[in-house]
């Protein structure tokens, strides 16, 4: 998955995490199961940096 996720903890302790969105790379191929692939991993991928953050 063209994801490239990145987690960082600052001096500070904050929680930092950002990734390539899925969803807008995958959405570059002529077929609709591949975008709505993309779809669900940047929703999962939201989810789980959201957590991270708290």
């Amino acid at each position: 998955m063209p994801c490239n996720v990145v987690v960082r903890e600052d001096d500070d302790g904050k929680v930092s995490v950002v990734f390539m969105d899925p969803a807008a790379v995958l959405g570059m191929v002529d077929k609709p199961q591949i975008t709505t692939l993309g779809i669900e991993v940047r929703d999962k991928l939201q989810r789980v940096a959201d957590a991270v953050r708290g």
